[in-house]
């Protein structure tokens, strides 16, 4: 981190700080409005940010919450790879090895050093998901896979601007390696026109405040950063904590796996330890370390300083141990191009561990998964490729307070959004018969219950096309809290004819034809607290709005209904409850 002896006042700090921010922002907004997939324009499937000269994150835009704390190690290591002092003004540097930067090789990252004259005073970064980097199947990542030389093209370090002209040799390998190359290239020289614009604007500010007073801000961003930390960490439970769980595989004849995670909590120290945990899987469910430590840090932040803007400063009490050659610390040739699902659940059993001790700031579970998908193939009316892929919402675990939110994508994704259908529609050759909520698939029910999951279903206009998806919490449901429901489970329906021929949770280039259906049902959140202490009120609220039937507003909720009006029965709900009870 970047040090300096003389003090600016407070309110030129604040101004600089917020010009830093404005900068990775404008970086994100470039991004997007000139990107060419609708999974970076439109479902925002990236990221960006601000560093100092040592490659620790100043500013950072409100983008895909697993990217927060994996941007670092992007650009740390282009530093150790190259050294900073090769770095030369107008060098941009590309990569997507995942286990020098985190997710799977679909995530590629560029990183560009920022010069005043010669001196490098920092870098700017930008991380974003390709449609697709090549490997066995359209869109590059899904199941099957049992080693990295089979997800795609894999990108150390490389310079992909050399002094502000672009390496035209690297720039035709990419293009060699992907069934979308116009795309992946669009998307490249946006994310490049991000970096070009935040370096701008960062040497405007120094030029117009100075060199000492920008790395004063440096200063103060770090220390405020990490005094905020040990203030929010003053505030948390101290002790020791566990928890553990399953993904849906991955254990002897393919059960479910066992996950757990040991935290210590002190008043200098968050210890998160996932030592003992499974070796890493001959599939591609693997996170590499990165990845492990940015989902941690995502809840983390969501305990210490919820509502501050990332910076390197907030993470110093925050301390990951995971043993290497185990699926939260994959070593190569490991595949990893469904990381996020072992990302997820590393978040998810910090987040189980400690729920019931900070109950004002999580909640029950939800349905994890971020449940994509990709359906592709070759268009009928131009013989041009496509490739929809996308995240999906589900329901979310209800809380003290209140009921899980329904419809909203799972935390890993938490900034970005469902694609829209106008541009699924005009797009690619779907159609959207429905997207609704998914009352059928319900929820935990409690005091609070879980939110709903989606249904939305994909018809396919073309002659041909393939699917590909793997999920989890399709087999082991959200967890819930105080006597409340488990959740709901996530599950993909196939469907000809108008009959469904099988329920898929994880399924690699399925071949489909005109007419066919996908549908995606997503999983309702856990509940929190015992059904029987729900609100009378809520529960005919429910119950007008179709989530539950009269049956369950009585078996369930122990709430009696007016046969004649369909009003409560108050006086008999009272009975029934105290009964019950």
């Amino acid at each position: 981190m970047t040090s300096t002896s003389q003090p600016i006042d407070v309110f030129t700090l604040s101004i600089v700080r917020n010009a830093i921010i404005a900068a990775s922002e404008e970086m994100f907004a470039v991004t997007a409005r000139t990107a060419q997939s609708p999974i970076i324009y439109d479902v925002l499937d990236f990221s960006t940010a601000i560093t100092d000269h040592t490659g620790d994150v100043v500013a950072q835009a409100i983008a895909t919450p697993a990217f927060v704390g994996m941007l670092d190690f992007n650009v740390k290591a282009v530093i150790n790879w190259y050294g900073a002092s090769t770095l030369a003004p107008g060098d941009i540097i590309i990569l997507n090895d995942p286990f020098l930067s985190g997710s799977h090789l679909n995530d590629v990252a560029v990183v560009m050093p920022i010069h005043i004259e010669t001196e490098l005073v920092g870098f700017a970064v930008s991380k974003g998901h390709w449609n697709d980097v090549g490997g066995m199947s359209f869109g590059s990542w899904g199941p099957g896979r049992t080693e990295i030389f089979q997800e795609g093209l894999q990108l150390p370090p490389c310079r992909l601007y050399v002094q502000g002209k672009r390496n035209e040799d690297l720039v035709s390998v990419i293009r060699r390696n992907s069934r979308l190359p116009d795309m992946s290239i669009g998307d490249m020289e946006a994310q490049v026109a991000g970096l070009r614009a935040a370096a701008k604007r960062i040497e405007e500010i120094i030029r117009k405040y100075g060199r000492a007073t920008y790395d004063a801000t440096l200063d103060y961003i770090f220390t405020s950063g990490a005094a905020l930390a040990k203030s929010g960490l003053q505030k948390l439970p101290k002790g020791h904590f566990s928890s553990r769980d399953f993904l849906d595989e991955g254990g002897p004849n393919d059960q479910p796996l066992p996950v757990h995670v040991e935290i210590d909590i002190t008043e200098d120290e968050f210890r998160v330890d996932f030592t003992g945990n499974s070796p890493q899987l001959p599939f591609s469910l693997n996170t590499t370390y990165p990845g492990t430590v940015a989902a941690v840090r995502v809840v983390y932040m969501a305990l210490i300083a919820p509502h501050e803007r990332y910076n390197q400063g907030l993470i110093a009490p925050l301390k990951v141990i995971a043993e290497e050659g185990t699926i939260f610390h994959a070593q190569r040739p490991a595949a990893t191009s469904v990381y996020w699902e072992a990302l997820t659940y590393a978040a998810d059993l910090v987040w189980k561990a400690l729920a019931p001790h900070v109950p004002d700031h999580l909640g029950a579970g939800h349905f994890l998964s971020v449940v994509s998908d990709i359906v592709a193939g070759i268009r009928d009316d131009n013989n041009e490729p496509f490739a929809l892929v996308e995240p999906n919402p589900g329901g979310w675990g209800g809380a003290y307070n209140e009921d899980g939110e329904s419809a909203l994508v799972c935390f890993a994704d938490g900034e970005t959004y469902a694609a829209s259908i106008e541009i699924i529609e005009s797009r690619y050759p779907i159609r959207v018969d429905q997207y609704a909520l998914n009352v059928e698939g319900g929820f935990g029910h409690g005091k609070h219950r879980g939110g709903l999951g989606i249904i939305k279903d994909y018809r396919i206009l073309n002659r041909t096309a393939e699917f590909t998806t793997d999920i989890n919490r399709a087999v082991v449901p959200p967890w819930s809290l105080e006597g409340g429901e488990v959740g709901t489970l996530n599950g993909m329906y196939l469907q000809r004819d108008g009959k469904t021929l099988q329920r898929v949770r994880k399924i690699l280039s399925h071949p489909m034809q005109h007419n066919d259906v996908v549908s995606i049902r997503t999983g309702g959140g856990a509940g929190y607290g015992p059904a029987i202490e729900r609100d009378p009120l809520l529960v005919h609220q429910d119950l007008l709005d179709g989530y539950i039937t009269p049956d369950q507003a009585l078996t369930i909720y122990k709430v009696v209904l007016d046969q004649t009006t369909g009003a409560i029965d108050t006086e008999a709900t009272n009975t029934l409850r105290s009964t019950a009870t």
